[in-house]
């Protein structure tokens, strides 16, 4: 039986993730993926691709309040704010080619940040009335929307083809230098490459694109250090000559719902997707 075997939520674009037990699944992803980015004083996106040490940046949320840590800095707290306000101003940034609108998370928070990567910075929350679309050459309906995620809503991935390739490297690494939403155990390796979508009770997860992968999946989430794996090898194998290395799914999902470690997915026919 193929099920779900891992939820991970990524609240601060680049940061570390937070593994859940369920999560509830709206149109742009899982609840409070990707809804928080960091960037510089011209608005632009700060990513691990450029500053790797934002893998130790561990956001948690509990109610209405942030908790960030990090090595070498205490600890700080604040209310995440939605809505702009005289301190809390509405800020134009960019993720990649995308012009979007963050809430400002005020000077404490953003002073937190200046001091760990030594860069003025500023953390900001997705404006939820700004439509960000997804890639309309993959979007399935012309409303597909995100957050601040690189493209798409949610990222899918196997815990066999994570095997797969620790069988061809010389140390193992773990799912997260992938940062997928959600690991599916059962299934052969790469088998998510020839999928439509999933279906996980009355949700429906729609494949949309391979996911091309990048610097980030050399950085060590545990140390922060970077390497040359696991790129170097799946570039021998999992190379295509458009897109770039793949490893993982990128899925929209069709309607809002709930999701849950245990549960089974069921994977329809090409036919019964469209």
């Amino acid at each position: 039986m193929l099920q779900i075997a891992e939820i991970t939520v990524y609240p601060i674009k680049s940061c570390r993730g937070t593994s859940v037990l369920s999560s509830d699944v709206e149109p742009r992803g899982l609840i409070h993926d990707r809804l928080f980015m960091l960037v510089d004083w011209q608005g632009q996106f700060l990513t691990q691709r450029e500053y790797p040490k934002l893998a130790l940046v561990q956001p948690t949320i509990v109610g209405c309040t942030m908790t960030l840590s990090a090595p070498g800095l205490p600890a700080i707290s604040f209310a995440p704010q939605s809505a702009a306000s005289a301190a809390h101003e509405l800020l134009e940034v960019t993720v990649w080619d995308d012009s979007c609108r963050g809430i400002d998370q005020g000077q404490p928070v953003a002073d937190w940040f200046t001091e760990y990567l030594s860069l003025p910075c500023r953390l900001v929350r997705f404006a939820d009335d700004y439509p960000r679309r997804v890639d309309p050459r993959y979007a399935v309906t012309p409303t597909d929307r995100v957050a601040f995620s690189d493209g798409f809503p949610l990222l899918v991935t196997s815990r066999a083809s994570l095997q797969e390739l620790n069988q061809r490297l010389d140390e193992q690494l773990a799912m997260d230098r992938f940062r997928p939403n959600l690991v599916i155990d059962g299934c052969a390796a790469y088998a998510e490459d020839s999928w439509p979508a999933i279906r996980v009770g009355s949700l429906e997860i729609r494949f949309v694109k391979p996911c091309a992968r990048c610097a980030i999946t050399t950085v060590d989430q545990s140390t922060a250090e970077r390497g040359k794996e696991p790129l170097a090898t799946l570039a021998r194998y999992r190379q295509h000559p458009a897109l770039g290395v793949l490893f993982g799914q990128n899925g929209i999902p069709l309607s809002s719902g709930s999701i849950a470690v245990g549960d089974e997915v069921i994977v329809p026919t090409a036919a019964a997707a469209r």
